[in-house]
């Protein structure tokens, strides 16, 4: 399904090459200041025009629908759209028979029985993600008393702290070898309050991995000190209480006790797998010729996309803790 959330529902839609792409953004409570400048920032933090980003330019324009009036929110379901106009579709052609290696390709075909939108990847294309950022753009000004922080960690072997002399390089001997990047993102959610999420199904790690696994390209999640935490005993793991408001010493369970936030920084840590298309010749299963052939992929495409993956992380997460934050409000005890 192409839905989420429970009292802050969004629906996304569209595909890469379509006429656009969107979000329909439900359960936002009236009166919130909301006009088209809100979205500036953080969709131009998704853009491309960055070394090892692509080529392909868009306006990226929300166009909101519906759902706001006056620049307040209105209380109705708020559908934002972007048109799509630098698109070459051509490439794309042969995917269907020679799919790309590492891409839903294949899977989409045989799931969709051939009738998928191959164009520029279609409903699977990481550009669906401009709807993700415009509905976080809309969930944090309900969380406007968070700081969402969202860092690259690492980018292919580079560790942050070698991003300013090494990146450019790095980046353009892996573009100009015709391959791709992928890398390791932090997100730490500040002054947060105590009491969201439930136990098992509803817990706040359930909604936030749901929600991070729908981005593209994400292959790992982790909270607090993940896997590193069990190199270590339960006298070390654990966060020991230093305040009578839940502060602790440490923070290895990422700000959450038994699937509920505790009052401490939410941190988690996501991998971004390298770029699938790749423009380095493959040697790849071609289902029509019914043999192995080489797969040469033009187009445009992100060397490491995951430098354009922060704020969606960012806003996703904001997403699913703006569900659970409204879902509290609701509760009474």
């Amino acid at each position: 399904m192409n839905s989420f959330g429970s009292l802050f529902r969004v629906q996304i839609y569209g595909e890469s090459h379509g006429a656009g792409v969107g979000i329909v953004v439900d359960g936002v409570p009236p009166g919130i200041p909301l006009n088209i400048d809100d979205f500036k920032e953080d969709l131009s933090k998704r853009k491309p025009g960055k070394i090892g980003t692509t080529k392909r330019t868009e306006e990226d324009l929300p166009i909101l629908l519906s759902g706001v009036f006056n620049n307040f929110t209105t209380g109705a379901p708020i559908n934002i759209f972007f048109q799509n106009n630098n698109i070459n579709s051509r490439v794309y052609d042969d995917f269907k028979t020679h799919p790309r290696p590492g891409h839903s390709d294949f899977s989409a075909v045989q799931k969709f029985n051939s009738f998928n939108d191959m164009r520029g990847g279609g409903h699977f294309s990481g550009r669906l993600t401009l709807g993700l950022v415009a509905a976080g753009v809309i969930a944090k000004k309900i969380l406007n008393k968070f700081d969402f922080v969202c860092e690259i960690e690492s980018i292919g072997t580079l560790n942050k702290n070698d991003f300013k002399n090494k990146l450019d390089d790095y980046l353009k001997n892996t573009e100009k070898n015709g391959d791709s990047l992928g890398g390791i993102l932090s997100l730490s959610i500040k002054n947060m309050s105590v009491g969201l999420g439930e136990p098992f199904f509803e817990s706040v790690e359930s909604k936030i991995s749901s929600i991070v696994f729908s981005i593209p390209g994400i292959k790992g999640i982790e909270f607090g000190a993940g896997f590193e935490g069990t190199r270590v005993f339960g006298s070390q793991f654990n966060d020991i209480f230093v305040e009578k408001n839940g502060k602790t010493s440490s923070n290895n369970s990422g700000g959450i006790n038994g699937g509920i936030t505790n009052g401490n920084d939410i941190y988690l840590r996501v991998a971004v797998k390298p770029t699938s298309s790749i423009f380095k010749s493959q040697n790849t299963y071609n289902f029509e010729e019914n043999k192995i052939t080489p797969l040469k992929i033009n187009g445009r495409h992100d060397v490491a996309f995951i430098l354009r993956v922060p704020i969606v992380l960012e806003n996703s997460v904001a997403i699913a803790i703006a569900d659970l934050y409204l879902q509290s409000k609701k509760i009474q005890f």
